[in-house]
Formats: structure tokens, sequence, C-alpha cells
């Protein structure tokens, strides 16, 4: 079962990307978390919503949560945050511009 102190209380009072990679003792290059830092975590909270811990060992917790962040980092290795999108403000950049209104010429006889 998770306990108080367990492996979720601290990665919800975790302050950093690093602390994360640290607590979940995941291996990082230094240099992408610098730039993609809120893009892992954004993923990998994605990937979290739909889990559920309720009844589990701390342990099973960990290993779920280290695989998640892997995973969510792994993917900023392999793509970049514009590919990803998982800010709502890249999503929208992605949408093509909305056509403008054409009136035709005979219309204006």
């Amino acid at each position: 079962m998770a306990t108080a102190g367990g492996i979720l209380d601290q990665l919800n009072k975790a302050s950093s990307a690093e602390d994360f990679f640290a607590l979940l003792e995941v291996d990082y290059d230094p240099q992408v978390v610098n730039v993609v830092r809120l893009h892992i975590l954004r993923r990998m909270g994605q990937y979290l919503v739909s889990e559920n811990f309720e009844g589990q060992a701390d342990d099973a917790i960990r290993v779920r949560c280290k695989e998640v962040l892997e995973q969510a980092y792994a993917d900023f290795l392999a793509s970049s945050p514009l590919q990803e999108r998982v800010f709502k403000v890249l999503k929208e950049a992605a949408q093509p511009p909305k056509p403008k209104p054409m009136v035709s010429l005979t219309v204006l006889k």
C-alpha cells in the first residue's frame, strides 16, 4: 500500500524535473531536460492520468512511475515539443489557418 511519505508524496513535493529524475533514479541528459523539462513532466502526467494506484505497494508505484518518466523522456529524445504538442498553445499552432471568406467579383457589380 502507498504510505505517507511514499513515492507519490515525494513526487508531489518535487520542485524540479531533476527532482523527478533523481527520485525515480532515471538517467538523463541535463541539456535535454533543460530544454524540454515541462514537456516531459506534462507527458508523464498524461500517461499517469489513467493509472489507479489505490492499494498498490509503494515499490510497485515507484516502478510504474519510473517506467512512465522513462517513456515521457524517450518521447522527447525521439521527437520535438512542436511534434509532440503536449501544451494547448502548440496544439493550436498546428491548426491550419481559417480560410478568409471570399466575395465573388460578380457580386460586386
